[in-house]
């Protein structure tokens, strides 16, 4: 068996580690800006979804970066391919987020809870999508070698 034969499974490890803890202070993030935002409208939660969003992927950038992919590529690029895979979650979630806190804030006895959990439920969906996504575009190797999975002191994934 090669040593490194279990980097796969690593990587996913660590990929969850740093889901887990993203989408807790992503939503964390979220519901303080909806409460913030909550005198601007009815739809105040979206300026409060968009902006953490925004918040969410650089912090969730950062960690794949240095913890799960370990990548020694150019952080812009990265960093923006990293958005374009978010990107197709959050047309996603623009879409979805209304038409799931509408229904919600019909069936539920306190339909100010409907943002919340509507928040909650479109998360799952978005989460092995993105770790694919982030593998295989926002972080690839563009050397076509392991060189550039390497960390700065040499370890690989």
């Amino acid at each position: 068996m090669k040593l490194d034969s279990h980097k796969p499974t690593l990587q996913f490890a660590r990929y969850v580690l740093v889901g887990g803890f993203n989408t807790v202070f992503g939503f964390c993030v979220f519901a303080f800006l909806n409460w913030f935002f909550q005198g601007l409208g009815s739809f105040s939660y979206m300026y409060a979804w968009a902006l953490a969003n925004v918040i969410a992927i650089t912090a969730a950038f950062l960690a794949y970066k240095w913890f799960v992919f370990r990548t020694r590529g150019s952080y812009l690029a990265e960093w923006t391919r990293c958005f374009g895979v978010y990107g197709s979650g959050i047309l996603f979630g623009l879409v979805a987020l209304p038409i799931t806190v509408t229904l919600l804030r019909k069936t539920l006895h306190r339909p100010e809870e409907a943002p919340y959990l509507a928040m909650a439920a479109l998360t799952v969906v978005t989460v092995v999508l993105s770790f694919l996504g982030h593998k295989h575009f926002s972080f690839r190797d563009e050397s076509g070698g392991e060189d550039a999975k390497k960390a700065p002191n040499g370890t690989t994934s």
